[in-house]
């Protein structure tokens, strides 16, 4: 009976995996504003072929993330494709509900709807979903005229999304406290846009839109109000600081801690485990203490088990 139900578990995971999803994660800087969340929201669900699979909240940051998922069709073009379509209904309603000058909040961003990407899960391909991401930033750029920037697949020299951010100034708070606050600080764009137009307004900022494997974010709360020692322990848990390579990390203060918060880019090779690990070890050499970190989303397999579970109901 075991050997039985092994199986059949095994035949359905291996089913699963030959099946074609899609995922798209979409980051709008705001939590506050209820009634926004709710119009955003409701034009999600205005196409139920793509489903909304999980809602980070973070007021401290004042930032939320979506997931959406839906199976990919190859035959559709990415122009038809439901999950391009809900995500820009999100977008539109975004930028209709929320002011980029009247926001605040300590995590770092560049416009109302400040990071959207893509992900193949199970059989997709990476070139698939890069597809989607290319046409919804032509759509954003020439529909809802908001400078909007490409990377990773999405983009044809395969930029980074760190590049982008560096280069408009994304990691420099810009208000007391480690805050950031108000709109950009110039609508002149030091970075040519892909789509839309060259100059930002203010109200919405610019936004970013890229396909990549899939990406795990990963956060560790450290006791300690010293930002600049969370910095360097930042920088030295990170790839780009001869730590664990294929990190991202940066220092933001949450409350009454400082968060190492980690983009995972190659998550089946260094998981959250080993960043905890990383940052613990760093962190007792500095005398500071380490809480438990957690994972901003549902991992990949999660993620299309909701999806299947949503579509039967």
């Amino acid at each position: 009976m075991q050997i039985c139900l092994g199986r059949s578990l095994l035949r359905k995971k291996n089913e699963m995996l030959k099946s074609m999803f899609s995922c798209c994660k979409v980051y709008i800087s705001e939590t506050r504003n209820k009634s926004a969340l709710e119009s955003i929201e409701r034009a999600a669900k205005l196409f139920p072929e793509a489903a909304l699979i999980n809602k980070f909240e973070d007021e401290t940051y004042n930032r939320v993330g979506y997931t959406l998922v839906s199976k990919h069709d190859p035959s559709l073009s990415s122009d038809s494709c439901p999950l391009k379509d809900a995500v820009f209904s999100m977008v539109k309603a975004a930028f209709e509900n929320i002011d980029f000058e009247l926001h605040s909040g300590s995590h770092p961003r560049l416009g109302v709807v400040d990071h959207i990407c893509f992900h193949p899960l199970a059989s997709t391909s990476l070139e698939q979903v890069a597809g989607t991401a290319k046409a919804l930033a032509k759509d954003v750029g020439s529909v809802l005229k908001v400078p909007t920037y490409t990377y990773g697949a999405a983009h044809n020299a395969q930029r980074s999304l760190d590049f982008i951010r560096r280069e408009l100034g994304y990691f420099k708070p810009n208000a007391d406290g480690n805050q950031w606050s108000g709109g950009l600080q110039s609508k002149l764009l030091q970075l040519e846009p892909d789509e839309g137009p060259t100059q930002a307004v203010q109200t919405k900022g610019v936004i970013v839109i890229g396909a990549t494997k899939w990406v795990d974010n990963y956060n560790v709360p450290l006791f300690c109000n010293d930002i600049n020692m969370v910095r360097k322990i930042a920088k030295r848990v990170s790839g780009r600081g001869g730590g664990l390579k294929s990190v991202q990390s940066m220092a933001l203060v949450h409350g009454d801690v400082i968060e190492v918060a980690c983009n995972l880019l190659e998550p089946s090779e260094v998981g959250g485990d080993q960043v905890q690990a990383a940052v613990e070890q760093l962190a007792t050499d500095e005398g500071v203490a380490v809480g438990k970190g957690y994972f901003t989303d549902l991992s990949q397999e999660d993620i299309i088990q909701t999806y299947l579970k949503l579509s039967r109901s």
